[in-house]
């Protein structure tokens, strides 16, 4: 082991590490995994969610780029609903439950299958590094009993492992996570790179006896019926029958238990140091912050089949556990629960995410790469999109092949990432379908017209899966094809009526029809069948492009306006730092993101117009010395 050379090691089992090691496998490097527990690959150690509204459109993302977060997500589901059906396709997508038991052993069973890949149960403190005149490379890591193993690029995916400390109330305890332990050296080996660390926080909510709930005072919510996450399957089959989950609500006694026991919240009692996340707040910052609401919604969701553990969804805390109980009894169907884990926070260690490039290498060492929480993101879903573009670009790297990064204007990965590098945090980060400016462009239905073939040109697609997607898109185009050639005329018009539309004068293409607000694919495909009826997924897709053609046309035109910004490369070298005509703000800024292209300049919070205008002078003026040169 000591003498072997790694292209690419991953450090840390999660959705990160999974997806990152995956990508890596695929590109025939020879790739590791350390990790602290090898019975925690893959882990769901919070909600067993996966999806909702733009995490779901990650997902699809994932699963269009060869992923595998998905895969297992249809192979494990317990539950599966739309969310975001009544906005509009732009926002529509899915939200499912996983088992937490047969979740994390579906995508161990990945990595085993994968050949390439090989498991260490093993905890890092640091890295081997060497030093030039070019700057520090990192060349492989040292476990904590000093063994040093090599490597062309390394990837940290280490979540809230980093210095972790799990609070609640006045109990602390050492560790990332319940029930496991902490990584302590890698968090000063970062900072001996000259690497700036803060400190998040997240937290779970307690977990509650199924058998001692209230069935008749909480309401049921069904599963639904919908696609699959993965555009390898054709529906949506889980091993065993769907579960509901249930909702109910706090009360004003809820938030009166809360309120008397703030001051022994380890949030509020200045216990916990960390920026928790704004989109995710727990039940005391919910009662404090929102004081006027007199309930907030709960969910109680099934985290397995075959246990009684149930995930009280919306009441996350760093509570006493005696005042959970407490305030859970006041919540109508649980006034006799049983708690079987109280709820929690964690603080951890972070990386500000502007110290990377776009392709999640880090600006102080290179061969050294981040992704998932460690970046000051929160959820499954951003964790596995870093991971899988971290993984990719730590194997080209050994490879010897050019970075890769997507586009903001191409995917949510890209926005993502785009964000992050960009912008930086100030708490964790949660994808949201209003981060993206082009989101009719980035919608879950398309995105592996998005992204497949880019996948396929990195070497991520499989031949099966390649096979899949050029299959539906030329059944795509051959259904839009019918409908722009196929037209209703005074000669058959008879068969527009029940549809509750506007005659027909003299004729109309089906494609036309179909674009106006009341006609929907299923009316015409009943009354116009195709010899080969379109698959849902199909018809999905060829409603979308022709009903919202015009909406879409404007966007694409938007996007080729903004891409030559992006076209405009920036110097790496360029010294903001000597031109004076910038702002100091903006000097600074451009100084620390070092931004590759002027677009990119332009969404660094605190650059201005101005200060672009003069970043392009200066661009300009290299590039005609260099001419001249």
């Amino acid at each position: 082991m000591q003498r072997e050379i790694w292209d690419v090691i991953i450090v840390g089992g999660g959705h990160a590490g999974c997806e990152a090691a995956l990508a890596s496998a695929r590109l025939g490097c020879k790739t590791l995994v350390a990790t602290l527990n090898l019975d925690r690959i893959g882990h769901m150690p919070c909600n067993c969610s996966i999806g909702g509204p733009a995490k779901g459109h990650l997902v699809r993302e994932i699963d269009a780029l060869g992923g595998q977060m998905a895969l297992a997500t249809d192979a494990t589901m317990t539950h599966i609903r739309p969310v975001g059906s009544g906005k509009g396709p732009a926002v529509r997508t899915l939200r499912a439950h996983a088992d937490k038991g047969l979740y994390p052993k579906a995508m161990r069973a990945a990595l085993e299958a994968q050949p390439n890949i090989s498991l260490l149960s093993a905890a890092v403190d640091g890295f081997v590094l060497s030093s030039s005149s070019e700057g520090t490379e990192v060349q492989g890591i040292r476990l904590v009993d000093g063994t040093e193993i090599s490597a062309r690029s390394v990837v940290i995916t280490t979540g809230t492992f980093l210095n972790g400390l799990m609070h609640c109330g006045e109990q602390q305890t050492a560790g990332g996570r319940h029930g496991e332990g902490v990584s302590r050296g890698l968090s000063g080996a970062l900072r001996d790179l000259g690497v700036r660390l803060g400190r998040f926080k997240t937290g779970t909510t307690p977990r509650v006896d199924r058998q001692t709930v209230d069935w008749s005072r909480v309401e049921e919510v069904p599963s639904e019926p919908c696609a699959p996450f993965s555009f390898m399957n054709d529906r949506v089959a889980p091993p065993r029958p769907l579960l509901p989950c249930w909702q109910t609500h706090t009360t004003e006694a809820t938030h009166d238990v809360i309120r008397q026991n703030l001051h022994l919240s380890a949030m509020y009692a200045g216990r916990i140091e960390g920026i928790g996340p704004r989109y995710c707040p727990s039940i005391e910052d919910k009662v404090v912050r929102f004081a006027e609401k007199t309930s907030h919604p709960v969910f109680l969701e099934q985290e397995q089949w075959d246990t009684d553990w149930l995930y009280v969804q919306g009441m996350s805390t760093s509570l006493p556990e005696e005042a959970q109980v407490a305030f859970l009894h006041t919540v109508p169907g649980m006034e006799q629960v049983r708690v079987l884990r109280a709820g929690y926070a964690v603080e951890y260690d972070m990386v500000f995410p502007d110290q990377l490039t776009l392709s999640l290498e880090c600006k102080a060492a290179s061969g050294l790469y981040l992704a998932g929480q460690i970046n000051g993101t929160s959820g499954y879903e951003e964790a596995a999109a870093q991971g899988l573009v971290a993984g990719l670009n730590a194997g080209r790297r050994a490879l010897g092949l050019p970075q890769v990064a997507l586009d903001r204007r191409q995917s949510y990965i890209g926005v993502l990432i785009d964000d992050l590098v960009t912008k930086g945090v100030d708490d964790p980060y949660r994808m949201l379908t209003s981060r993206a400016e082009y989101r009719l462009l980035l919608r879950h239905d398309n995105a592996d017209r998005r992204l497949t073939p880019l996948g396929r040109e990195l070497g991520l697609i499989c031949d099966a899966r390649w096979g899949r997607f050029t299959t539906k898109l030329a059944a795509v185009e051959v259904e839009t094809e019918r409908l722009a050639t196929t037209f209703v005329t005074q000669k058959n018009s008879d068969l527009l009526c029940g549809m509750d539309t506007a005659p027909v004068d003299t004729r109309l293409s089906l494609a036309d029809l179909l674009k106006r607000p009341e006609i929907q694919y299923e009316q015409i495909a009943d009354r116009f069948p195709a010899e080969y009826p379109a698959t849902p997924e199909v018809a999905e897709q060829v409603e979308i492009t022709i009903k919202y053609e015009g909406y879409i046309a404007r966007q694409e035109i938007q996007v080729q306006a903004h891409a030559r910004l992006d076209s405009l490369q920036l110097p790496s070298d360029l010294d903001y730092t000597l031109h004076h005509a910038i702002s100091s703000e903006g000097r600074e800024k451009l100084t620390r993101v070092r931004p590759a292209t002027l677009g990119q300049a332009g969404r660094i919070p605190g650059v201005t117009p101005a200060d672009l205008q003069i970043v392009a002078v200066i661009v300009e003026q290299k590039r005609r010395a260099a001419l001249v040169a």
